[in-house]
């Protein structure tokens, strides 16, 4: 992919620490004041990182979700939810916009790598040998051959049992009605280092002492995550970077793959070509082949423009570039099911705002947020996906965040949206200022 930097690129990020089914009931003061200080601090760590001459986009991503992967806060590393069967499998993912051959990979159904996104970091890098390392040209790997390759690269490998909370189990627990109590939670974490489960453990462990949850991945009134950490990173060589790791699903059936690890699913990084004249994806006047196109093809509408004039007639313009880069979270088969972050990425790219008049406006290209928020918005496709059962099951659930850039100035655009209770998430504001933030509107302590 051809790149031309015309202007200096300020470095830009955001982080996000999943969302779901969050509200200021389920959230007390003291559980907010921990997000926000822990996002804080993270924040303020990855931009110090991240200014610093040679700062590489791949390595202020990944080094941000590592530390998120070792906070218990979130779904992801020590923290991570639990399967149905009383065992974590974790996944992560990493991409670029440009500088490495494969792009963009994921690992999966980890239980012995202490951080995932590290993984998956040295398998995007080693991508660029002739057998990427030992894991060939492969972009996704599950399971063991994971888990040997961190081996033999020299990540730090761990007991499924350190991956284990209390906050977690309570929770996989209380959706299937099964007791809390701290011995059988020792009980099993001891088992768990042994090759069991919470299958195998004994009739006595299975029997149900409360209610369990309608569904056990989700609740109307309790926060079960179902969602991810992510961070997108925009570097002063206008490299794009996201990374992105999870548990998956609180109560998931073992072996089920999620969007984090699956690319365009639940996370996404490219960059493209673009005229550097007055418009960075220029509108043309409907031709009258565009408009038989439009007749007998409607869903091309909006995004199919065909030049008035013929190549021969174009003014040559020097090129550059746009690009982008979001991270998901939320229900990762509705994220599946739409490939949610890649049509984001595509509605940026190839959709077209018509102006109201030819000379109106000098850029007709769609925004990445007005993308974001036509997939993960409310009444977005996300939602739109859950049918008659939004609200019910959890489905469609779902928030994205991102990076735009314009390569012809160097500037970018934070950008975000959710559809559903809250999303954790952090940046730096146009004056520099960080913010964070998991509602809509403040939340008031």
């Amino acid at each position: 992919m051809y790149s031309s930097k015309s202007a200096s690129v300020t470095p830009n990020i955001i982080i996000h620490g999943g969302c779901g089914n969050i509200k200021r009931q389920n959230l007390p003061p003291d559980a907010y004041r921990a997000y926000r200080a822990s996002l804080l601090v993270i924040l303020d760590s990855a931009n110090s990182k991240l200014r610093q001459p040679g700062a590489k986009a791949i390595d202020v991503a990944t080094f941000v979700v590592s530390l998120l992967e070792n906070d218990t806060l979130f779904n992801a590393g020590h923290g991570a939810v639990f399967t149905r069967t009383g065992t974590q499998e974790l996944e992560a993912s990493v991409m670029v916009s440009r500088g490495y051959r494969k792009r963009g990979v994921g690992v999966m159904k980890l239980s012995h790598v202490k951080n995932p996104i590290l993984l998956a970091k040295e398998m995007l890098i080693r991508g660029n040998e002739d057998d990427g390392g030992g894991a060939q040209g492969h972009v996704q790997l599950a399971g063991e051959s994971c888990e040997q390759l961190a081996s033999e690269w020299g990540l730090d490998l761990v007991k499924p049992s350190y991956f284990w909370t209390k906050k977690r189990w309570a929770e996989h627990r209380r959706a299937l009605g099964k007791s809390t109590d701290d011995a059988t939670y020792e009980k099993n974490r001891q088992a768990i280092d042994h090759g069991h489960d919470g299958s195998s453990l004994g009739v006595a462990d299975g029997i149900v002492t409360s209610e369990p949850f309608s569904n056990p991945t989700w609740d109307s009134k309790d926060y079960l995550p179902q969602g991810t950490v992510g961070c997108c990173v925009l570097d002063s060589e206008g490299v794009t970077c996201v990374a992105t790791s999870t548990g998956g699903i609180t109560n998931k059936l073992p072996g089920r793959i999620g969007d984090t690890p699956t690319i365009g699913a639940g996370f996404w990084a490219e960059e493209w070509n673009v005229s550097s004249g007055s418009s960075s994806r220029p509108y043309h006047a409907a031709s009258p082949l565009t408009r038989m196109l439009d007749d007998c093809l409607p869903s091309l509408a909006g995004y199919l423009r065909l030049p008035s004039q013929s190549e021969g007639e174009a003014e040559f313009t020097r090129p550059s570039f746009r690009a982008v880069a979001m991270s998901g979270t939320g229900n990762g088969d509705s994220f599946l099911r739409l490939n949610a972050v890649r049509t984001a990425a595509a509605i940026a790219r190839f959709a077209s705002q018509a102006p109201s008049s030819l000379v109106a406006s000098s850029d007709s290209h769609t925004s990445l947020q007005a993308a974001v928020t036509a997939v993960s918005g409310s009444h977005g496709m996300l939602q739109q996906s859950a049918e008659d059962r939004w609200r019910k099951t959890g489905e469609g659930e779902g928030g994205i965040i991102g990076l735009e850039i314009d390569g012809a100035s160097g500037s970018s655009t934070v950008v975000a949206d959710f559809n559903c209770g809250g999303m954790f998430r952090t940046w730096y504001d146009a004056d520099g200022k960080p913010q964070m933030m998991v509602f809509k509107k403040e939340y008031e302590v």
